[in-house]
């Protein structure tokens, strides 16, 4: 058990320490892959900070027993094969500017991520003055690359001086510095540049001192379970990618491929980027990983119970191994690919944001995986009884496993029974737009579920693929428009953004009604398909009707929204086929029942 003070500690090392210590494995830099990206300006500026004793932020390190995958070689930089300890030391935050330190000193050429030539061993031009405080310009001549000195064609003015004075002993690299700094020196005094006082031999001090004496800042962490660590990363990290538990699972799963003993490897990144590219198709492709990790982490729970992963929590999924992921990896895949052609073909809910809880991956999941003979009503049953249930019954993990454990018992016996339930009118009144909450979600996918069709091009449905790969966010139009009721005064604020008062439309349709009054664009598209239309929608006639009459109630937009209250309502009837559910409106207090 380590104290407070124990737990979080402040440190600080020299670079010259710092690298040695990374080279005798001290430190491992796991496996994250975290969009490292090793660019020349980048390192010139890291330098140019250090060289001017500027503060560079602490670098993360977490102590812990447990046991990531670590690089093994970092821009040519090899570390030791399978190395244990009893304590692991792992950089989590600072990577960028460790493998930069380390391979502008340590760095090999050809061993750069794509940029198979270049060299990225830095050097130090010992003639380029700093001239005061502010100067800003001055790093880009003091520290250079190789490409940069080199002069094969002899047409390069500036790089025939510098390789002369490379020539001259007058451009080292910072290697040398380390290693051979006795004979930097004998080369400068054979060179006529050895006074104590030339500023060839004070720029060779202050390099030397910055490599001895700048002092790297660093955070230990020690005794803290990978939840806390994640959270302490994303707290110090503001700006950054926070650190993420799948980086962690990653790491911990990694295995090497070793032909000798017949042993494959295991790269969960790659499993996860190769399944989402073979259902690239559909919207459900873009998942984030957490969410996929989760619903891993359900079906290894179903699969291995004994397994110890009791919860979808990071502490639980920090406890994957990578045996029972690789045994239940092939049909999980199944399962997924079922569970997303679910929710895109059979519900046509196509984005995955208009799903009403995030735990219904999971449960879908649980149900689908090893199961050869779903049933699809009952499915849909599941989904739009608690999507629009009056009680949100999918919020915790609590539920979650209820969840579970209900639709695989359906699983099993293929019975199921679904209690009466309670919806209120006023709920669905005034669920609007823009709320992302689990009842507006539920309120749009019942119109995704219609397959909605184009006002100005019947029989070709909004909702498609290409749409969804267009824009952020389904289009959604005012029925009644914005403005129209601004300058009307037909209706409140509340009454003009309730989602009874929304519809799927192509772009171009929607740009093309604007803002003018219903009974107006309504004359536009009406044709005899309107109806079918207007029915795909959940629209109410009666808005037809007062565009053929040209004349609109006073209260219109209010008896618009009841009335397509109604039909949504009757809709989810159908869809639940026999459930009985309690209509009430804490609106005006009055109570209803609706039955089949």
């Amino acid at each position: 058990m380590f104290t407070s003070t124990e737990r979080i500690k402040a440190d600080d090392q020299s670079i010259a320490l710092y690298l040695e210590n990374l080279l005798s494995n001290k430190y491992q830099i796991p496996t994250f892959q975290r969009d490292v990206v090793w660019e020349k300006e980048n390192v010139k500026k890291l330098w140019d900070s250090i060289y001017k004793f500027y503060p560079l932020g602490s670098i993360l390190i977490w102590k812990t027993n447990t046991k990531l995958e670590s690089h093994r070689e970092i821009g040519g930089i090899k570390f030791a094969d399978n190395f244990h300890s009893n304590e692991y030391q792992y950089i989590l935050d600072g990577q960028q500017r460790t493998t930069s330190l380390l391979t502008s000193i340590h760095g090999s050429k050809g061993k750069i991520a794509n940029n198979e030539n270049f060299d990225p061993t830095l050097y130090i031009d010992l003639t380029i003055k700093l001239t005061d405080a502010t100067d800003d310009t001055s790093y880009a001549k003091r520290f250079l690359f190789w490409d940069e000195i080199d002069d094969r064609d002899g047409k390069l003015t500036a790089n025939t001086g510098r390789k002369n004075r490379y020539q001259d002993k007058l451009i080292v690299s910072l290697i040398d510095i380390i290693k051979n700094p006795g004979e930097i020196e004998r080369n400068l005094h054979k060179n006529g540049y050895g006074d104590f006082e030339n500023p060839y031999m004070q720029q060779l001090r202050r390099i030397r001192e910055v490599l001895y004496s700048y002092k790297i800042s660093f955070i230990e962490l020690r005794g803290i379970e990978v939840a806390e660590v994640c959270q302490i990363f994303e707290r110090i990290n503001q700006a950054g990618k926070p650190l993420d538990i799948f980086d962690i699972v990653v790491a911990k799963t990694f295995r090497s491929e070793n032909q000798t003993n017949n042993i494959s490897g295991f790269y969960l990144r790659e499993l996860f980027d190769q399944f989402k590219k073979s259902i690239f198709s559909s919207q459900y492709a873009n998942i984030d990983n957490w969410t996929l990790l989760q619903m891993l982490a359900v079906v290894v729970k179903l699969e291995f119970p004994e397994a110890g992963i009791q919860n979808i929590t990071d502490m639980y999924l920090n406890k994957l191994k990578t045996e029972h992921i690789e045994a239940v990896w092939s049909n999980f895949k199944i399962a997924v690919a079922k569970t997303f052609d679910f929710f895109d073909n059979i519900l046509h809910i196509k984005g995955g944001r208009l799903i009403p809880y995030r735990y219904l991956y999971l449960t879908i999941t649980a149900y689908f995986y090893r199961n050869d003979k779903p049933d699809y009503s009952f499915l849909n049953k599941y989904f739009w009884y608690y999507s629009f249930h009056h009680a949100d019954l999918l919020t915790n993990t609590t539920h979650l496993w209820e969840h579970i454990y209900f639709v695989n018992q359906q699983k099993a016996n293929n019975t199921y029974s679904f209690n009466k339930f309670d919806i209120d009118k006023n709920s669905i009144r005034k669920s609007f737009y823009s709320y992302r909450g689990r009842l507006s979600r539920a309120i749009l996918s019942l119109y995704a579920n219609h397959k909605p069709q184009d006002w100005a091009k019947p029989h070709r449905d909004v909702l498609s693929n290409v749409y969804y790969l267009l824009t952020d966010k389904p289009n959604l139009h005012h029925i009644f428009p914005v403005n129209f009721i601004k300058q009307s005064g037909i209706a409140s604020q509340i009454e003009c953004d309730s989602l009874m008062n929304i519809a799927y439309l192509s772009q171009i349709t929607n740009l093309k009604i604007s803002d003018k009054n219903p009974l107006d664009y309504l004359k536009e598209y009406d044709d005899p398909d309107l109806e079918e239309v207007l029915h795909s929608h959940l629209i109410p006639i009666i808005i037809l009707e007062w565009s053929r009459a040209d004349a609109l109630p006073e209260n219109a937009l209010t008896i618009f929204i009841e009335e397509r209250i109604n039909l949504l309502l009757e809709a989810l009837r159908l869809k639940l086929d026999g459930i009985e559910f309690n209509v009430f409106d804490m609106g005006d207090r009055t109570d209803n029942i609706i039955t089949k």
